[in-house]
């Protein structure tokens, strides 16, 4: 199975989903979509945007900024932006591009 990927920025998180036929559907998949944050993000503007994998059958995501993030920031950015996901290589040229790459120790 190949994966998908996508930059969300700090403050921000994942709303619905879609998948070929439409909205992702717990039930009928009997799972919640696989969407998992890697330990990579780079700095742009200032704002460090985190490297996040989805699965192959995901074709979309909605993000929204989370209910602690700062009213002005929302309202500046917007309420709810819909992610066109990138292919491994597309993430992979982004990461190397001449941008600041930030890779945090992991937490444990």
């Amino acid at each position: 199975m190949s994966a998908k990927y996508f930059f969300l920025s700090d403050g921000w998180t994942v709303g619905r989903v879609w998948e070929f036929g439409g909205l992702w559907n717990i039930n009928a998949w009997r799972r919640p979509p696989e969407i998992q944050q890697m330990n990579l993000c780079i700095l742009e503007q200032g704002e460090k945007l985190w490297l996040y994998r989805v699965e192959e059958a995901v074709l979309m995501v909605e993000v929204r900024p989370t209910p602690d993030a700062s009213a002005e920031s929302a309202k500046t950015i917007g309420q709810v932006v819909l992610k066109r996901l990138i292919t491994a290589d597309q993430a992979i040229e982004r990461l190397a591009s001449p941008q600041t790459l930030f890779n945090p120790p992991s937490v444990e």
